[in-house]
Parts: structure tokens; C-alpha cells; sequence
């Protein structure tokens, strides 16, 4: 496992480096990154499993890193930030983060939050029941991992693509919140609405012909999400 931490602060750098190679042990590299400027150019040449990134950074802010490494790469990334602040995290969701952690976090936590991240960009053996699932003109590839509309390929995260699976598997049936949430992050996020509602507004933009009056990924509200066979 290659990693890459991105912190202006060294001694977070060294405590989170540290928790890593006990966890991973010689199978772990760890990249270390003070700069924004530094952790995209690292990022592109490098090609790590997995960025743990600060946001408060003294050029480029962890936002403009993330934005700028989502142009390239779908690799998964954890930011971190000293304030528990809602926009934050929602922000963070919205341009391409996995997760998010708050200063100060302990090993175990961080630990929990990366073994989340990376269970689910891991790709999964293929379910029963066909390797396409084909509604209106969204074209879902079980195996190839690929998504078309109307025969355009639509590039789409890990993360992403594990939720409009579950969706699209499951078309004309309500999925809860926690339901989604439990199956896509993990039982330990079924509280987290706020990441389900980034992700819906993340596909609605990249699948439907207007997001803002969507056809297939619709809202029941107050309960959970659908996907609508036109």
C-alpha cells in the first residue's frame, strides 16, 4: 500500500505515518507532502492507494488540491481539518472527497476511517443477476466497472459507482437512507446523511439531462431515494 500525506504540520505527518506502517508494516510506503502545490504533483507522478489531506495548507487549500487531483485521479481521499465544521465536510463531499476526519483524531479512529475508504474502492465479485443492468439510457457494466448514458461513457468514483448500482439493482423499490448508507459506506455511516445527499446531487449531474428535475434518481422525502424506470 502506497500513501500519501499531505500536512503542513510534521509532526501530524509523523504520527499518521507511523500509524500506518503498524498497521501495513514493510507492505506500507508513506509519501509525505507539506504543500498543496507538492501533494498534486506527488499525487500525479506517484499514484498512491490512498491521500490523507489536511485543508489548512500554507499555498493551495486542501479544496483546491482535492479539486485539482479529482481532474486525474479517482483515488480516495481522506481529509483532514481542525474544524468540526458542517460546510466544510460538505464541501470537501462535493468536490471529490471519500471521508473526513477532525483534528484531533486518535489512531483508532483514523484507522476505522481508512479501512471504510478503502472497502469501498475495493471492487467486488459481480452479484447474480447479469452483468448489465440497462434502464432508459443509463447503461450500467457490473464487470467492466463502466457507466454510458445515451453511449456516452460517464466517469464515475468508486464510491459513485457503488451507489448507482444499488440503486439501479434495485429500480422501482424506496432504499432508505440508512439502508444506502449501510450498504455503500458501511453500518458505522448510517447516520451520515449529509454524505448520501452529496452523492445523489454527484450523480443527478453527471447522469441526468437536468439535474435539477431529475428522471431516474428520485427522493422520497423524509425516507430515502429511488431509481425510476421511465
Amino acid at each position: 500500500m502506497k500513501f500519501l500525506v499531505v500536512d503542513d504540520e510534521a509532526d501530524v505527518v509523523e504520527v499518521v505515518s507511523v500509524t500506518l506502517k503498524m498497521q501495513w508494516g514493510s507492505e506500507c510506503q508513506v509519501l509525505a507532502a507539506y504543500t498543496g502545490e507538492e501533494a498534486v504533483a506527488l499525487a500525479a507522478s506517484e499514484h498512491p492507494d490512498l491521500i490523507i489531506l489536511d485543508i489548512a495548507l500554507p499555498d493551495l487549500d486542501g479544496f483546491e488540491v482535492c479539486r485539482r487531483i479529482r481532474e486525474f485521479s479517482d483515488v480516495p481521499i481522506l481529509m483532514l481539518t481542525a474544524k468540526d465544521d458542517e460546510m466544510d465536510k460538505v464541501r470537501g463531499l462535493e468536490l471529490g472527497a471519500d471521508d473526513y476526519i477532525t483534528k484531533p483524531f486518535g489512531h483508532l479512529e483514523l484507522m476505522a476511517r481508512i479501512r471504510a475508504v478503502l472497502r469501498r474502492v475495493q471492487i467486488p465479485v459481480p452479484p447474480a443477476g447479469g452483468s448489465r443492468i440497462i434502464i432508459g439510457s443509463i447503461v450500467l457494466d457490473v464487470n467492466r466497472r463502466e457507466v454510458q448514458v445515451e453511449g456516452r461513457p460517464v466517469r464515475l468514483t468508486p464510491t459513485e459507482f457503488n451507489l448507482l448500482q444499488q440503486l439501479m439493482r434495485n429500480a422501482g423499490k424506496v432504499l432508505p437512507h440508512e439502508t444506502l448508507l449501510a450498504r455503500v459506506w458501511g453500518p458505522e455511516y448510517r447516520r451520515e446523511i449529509d454524505y448520501l445527499k452529496v452523492y445523489i446531487r454527484r450523480l443527478r449531474e453527471k447522469l441526468e439531462p437536468d439535474p435539477q428535475n431529475p428522471e431516474y434518481i428520485l427522493t422520497e422525502y423524509g425516507i430515502g431515494y429511488w431509481f425510476r424506470s421511465p
